[in-house]
């Protein structure tokens, strides 16, 4: 069970880290001119990556797990429902990504602020991921 118990924790803190970003950070970086925002952009995007990548392998590990030492179908399925962000990461929000990331921030052109309003739009949808696979773990933590 304790695979299980794990598994939640990580799914609840990928969530609460993707809730931040959408609830405090990006609203604030918005909030910055075009060279400001791209630039804290560029610099909170490869912390955030490696800090939520290693919590969705994680989550999807530990869930695999659990679900391996306890036949419970919910261990499964919340495992594969957090390993989701990894294909929509680089399938959907990679391509703004990329383009965000070859912006020039000394000089930033106008459509710099719809993409970095575009990305946030597309994180939430992480969030949604992550509050879904915790959701799941839950119920098999419950179970």
């Amino acid at each position: 069970m304790l695979a299980g118990q794990l598994a939640l924790i990580a799914a609840a803190l990928f969530t609460g880290a993707a809730f931040y970003i959408n609830f405090a950070e990006q609203p604030a970086r918005l909030d910055l001119d075009a060279r400001g925002s791209l630039l804290e952009w560029k610099r909170a995007y490869g912390r955030g990556l490696t800090m939520q990548l290693s919590l969705v392998v994680a989550g999807f590990l530990l869930g695999m797990l659990a679900w391996s030492q306890l036949d419970d179908i919910s261990w499964l399925v919340g495992a594969l429902v957090m390993a989701l962000n990894i294909p929509y990461t680089l399938g959907v929000i990679g391509p703004v990504n990329a383009r965000l990331d070859a912006i020039d921030v000394a000089n930033p052109p106008p459509e710099s602020r719809s993409l970095l309003a575009q990305w946030g739009s597309l994180h939430a949808v992480r969030t949604a991921i992550g509050f879904a696979a915790m959701l799941v773990f839950l119920q098999g933590s419950l179970s």
